[in-house]
């Protein structure tokens, strides 16, 4: 079995049985911009650990799955020059193989999450169905994880740029649970609203910890995703999102940019088109998402802790 190099930190809160809130690499290196990718990637760690959880952000480097990183690797991570390769389920063995630098997606991070027994993540957006699908078969394999591996991933929606309500029609179909934090209507990403509606409103962290517990308890396998709202004063009009995205794909067929080189070409775009302001928004929703997953972890803690 491949070894998971756990930090300190990490591997004391797992022999402790504390609470533990997995992150993902992919927004370091391919997410946001330099230097900010490295400010927030530490400003997340620090805010979990304030809220009482302990962070893993979770990537592979130098071959070696990491959870939990030095500052060394979040230089590495966030470094345009260091050739981090965008990981997910499929390309994890050829990474390790290779002796690479990896930055773990959804999809990843949650596999490696969940083989470390940590229950809870915090991550921007998850991927999902993407326009155009029913021909180019474009779906993020983020949902089939969801769909199979025991983790809670707190997100601010499906990104905007997918096809949402394809997206959530996949979730539906496969059973996986979408609960609206303090919200009946499904956000996305950059926006608090998207017209879909029909998720479960819960309006605690402890209210959906209980709701964990019982789903894995009865046992009903695979992921819960849950779904928070950007604050109002740092979302971007979904109206004005929605034309950007329209914008960019055009040119993403214009250009043949097909498969996992699209998202960070129609987030470079917007970054351009909204004048820097979907990167702040960006930065703000994650660390609101990183500070509703550590409330989650430390009730699920609890429910979980004699178990």
């Amino acid at each position: 079995m491949t070894k998971m190099n756990c930090s300190q930190e990490v591997l004391h809160a797992i022999q402790k049985n504390k609470p533990i809130v997995a992150l993902e690499s992919t927004i370091i290196s391919h997410g946001l911009p330099f230097p900010e990718n490295y400010d927030t990637a530490a400003a997340l760690e620090t805010q979990i650990r304030e809220q009482g959880a302990v962070p893993a952000t979770i990537a592979i480097i130098n071959g070696q799955i990491k959870v939990g990183l030095e500052k060394e690797d979040l230089k590495i991570l966030s470094d345009p020059a260091s050739k981090v390769e965008k990981i997910s389920r499929r390309d994890i063995p050829l990474i390790l193989q290779t002796k690479g630098h990896g930055a773990t997606t959804v999809a990843a991070t949650m596999i490696i999450a969940a083989k470390m027994g940590i229950k809870v993540f915090a991550t921007g957006g998850i991927g999902g169905v993407h326009q155009g699908a029913e021909t180019s078969f474009d779906i993020s394999a983020d949902l089939q994880e969801l769909v199979k591996t025991n983790v809670c991933v707190v997100c601010a929606g499906p990104k905007a740029i997918l096809d949402l309500k394809l997206t959530m029609e996949y979730l539906e179909t496969n059973g996986v649970p979408v609960i609206g934090y303090q919200t009946k209507e499904l956000p996305a990403f950059w926006s608090r609203t998207s017209g879909i509606y029909g998720i479960q409103t819960f309006q605690t962290a402890k209210e959906i910890a209980a709701f964990i517990h019982i789903k894995w308890q009865f046992p009903l396998d695979g992921g819960v995703l849950v779904t928070n709202p950007i604050s109002i004063s740092e979302e971007l009009p979904e109206k004005q999102v929605k034309h950007w995205i329209k914008e960019a794909l055009q040119k993403t067929k214009s250009k043949n940019i097909i498969g996992k080189e699209i998202t960070p070409f129609v987030l470079d775009y917007i970054n351009t088109a909204s004048q820097g302001k979907s990167v702040n928004s960006n930065i703000s929703l994650v660390k609101n998402n990183a500070k509703l997953a550590s409330e989650i972890a430390i009730e699920v803690y609890k429910k979980f802790k004699d178990v």
